[in-house]
């Protein structure tokens, strides 16, 4: 794969064979890979934010899952701090003598992370940034100078700081449950277009705001489910064996835990990352079934990677040293090309996934992936991060009926012919 940021251009498959990869990758199987994104993202699992009842649940059906098909599992809990919690839904609105609006959640206006906690509303006059006297009152801000009004804010005794906050495409505010430092005073995003309403009313006449903002923080037990699947094929009654000696030493991984559902709104969590667990499991499936040739397969299907890669953090020093790792997040929506990340002594790995994808047709780019394989390579290990989209990201339009038949086909294949060729390989 080329270091360019650019696609690498589909190249047809390499002229020589590889013994059963075909067969095998015609045994992917599109539906079971959509039933599991569907069933992360039922109502019960409720986002699987770590911590919670419903990111339990999910590994608890991981584990099933994993125990099907014939895995050692193991499950290993770890301690996570400062996550964000909305408890109640925000309330923003403001008031004029010649109109009163209020505003929607996570489409007009969404939390700061950094915001301090408001448990009530609090109705006050607004300022701007610049006023000499700030105590008392909210403040609106721009994007820009945020910090700066914070400061003042918090040294005069406001009440907050709104300040301008884009959108998606789709005109959602995405959630995130892991930010900066807390500060003194509540923090709010605000849509550009009203923020500049508000900027021109408060030009005009006199603004009342009245607004809450419910956050907390929380700590919380995550749990990594791991599952060992060492393959080896005896060939003398041409049967599977299981054996932890011979062949190389390969790690799949994918986060399961969401940002989690807010108080009144479903986030299913579909594309990031139900899908990239689908496509993972997948593929441990047909290896399992498949694949004749030695090779230490482990699957990591990792929690709290959405507060900061918690999971991998907690995993990575334990890993077996020449382990190779390969880990999917987002696998929904493949427009040109896969972005691949490359980091630790990667470059054996980096050329396997290359030609995987020139055997299965997918195409490749280097493109930042800013996920737990960054925590595998920290460790010493050759780690690759792929992602393939995530249409509706961390909002309440990150539905199951958005991530792509094809993308999760893609996806899995090319981790199936990744490991193959591996197998394959020499190793020491």
């Amino acid at each position: 794969m080329s270091s360019s940021p650019s696609a690498r251009p589909l190249a047809p498959p390499d002229a020589i064979e590889v013994p059963g990869l075909s067969a095998a990758l015609k045994q992917v199987s599109v539906q079971r890979m959509l039933a599991c994104v569907t069933k992360l993202a039922a109502d019960g699992y409720a986002g699987r934010r770590v911590g919670t009842p419903g990111g339990r649940a999910a590994a608890a059906w991981l584990t099933e899952q994993l125990g099907g098909l014939g895995a050692r599992v193991r499950l290993d809990a770890f301690d996570v701090a400062e996550v964000r919690e909305l408890y109640r839904t925000p309330v923003l609105g403001w008031s004029t003598d010649a109109a009163v609006r209020q505003l929607e959640h996570r489409r007009d206006f969404v939390e700061h992370l950094a915001s301090a906690e408001v448990p009530e509303p609090r109705s006050a006059p607004l300022v701007g940034a610049e006023a000499a006297d700030l105590g008392g009152r909210w403040v609106l801000a721009s994007a820009e100078d945020w910090t700066q009004a914070c400061t003042r804010a918090e040294a005069s005794g406001a009440l907050g700081v709104l300040m301008a906050r884009g959108t998606d495409a789709e005109g959602w505010m995405p959630k995130m449950i892991a930010g900066p430092t807390r500060r003194a005073v509540a923090v709010i995003g605000l849509r550009p277009d009203l923020h500049r309403q508000l900027a021109d009313a408060l030009r005009a006449r006199q603004v009342n705001v009245t607004a809450s903002m419910p956050l907390r923080s929380v700590g919380a037990q995550g749990v990594n489910v791991h599952g060992h699947l060492p393959i080896r094929w005896d060939a003398a009654d041409e049967t599977m064996a299981r054996s932890p000696e011979g062949g190389p030493r390969v790690l799949l991984s994918a986060h399961f835990d969401g940002v989690g559902d807010d108080p009144d709104r479903r986030l299913p969590a579909a594309a990031d990352n139900a899908s990239g667990v689908a496509a993972v499991l997948e593929a441990v499936r047909v290896l399992r079934a498949s694949l004749r040739a030695p090779v230490d397969l482990s699957v990591s299907f990792l929690d709290a990677e959405e507060t900061g890669a918690w999971g991998s953090a907690h995993h990575a020093p334990a890993v077996a040293p020449g382990t190779q790792v390969i880990n999917l997040d987002g696998a929904a929506q493949l427009h040109q090309a896969a972005s691949v990340e490359a980091g630790g002594p990667a470059h054996g790995l980096l050329a396997a996934v290359d030609q995987a994808g020139r055997r299965t047709g997918v195409a490749l780019r280097a493109g930042a992936m800013a996920s737990d394989n960054r925590r595998y390579a920290a460790a010493g290990l050759a780690a690759i991060g792929i992602g393939m989209g995530m249409p509706g990201y961390q909002t309440p339009a990150e539905t199951p009926e958005r991530v792509e038949p094809d993308t999760l086909l893609a996806a899995a294949r090319l981790l199936v012919a990744t490991v193959w060729l591996l197998a394959g390989s020499p190793h020491a």
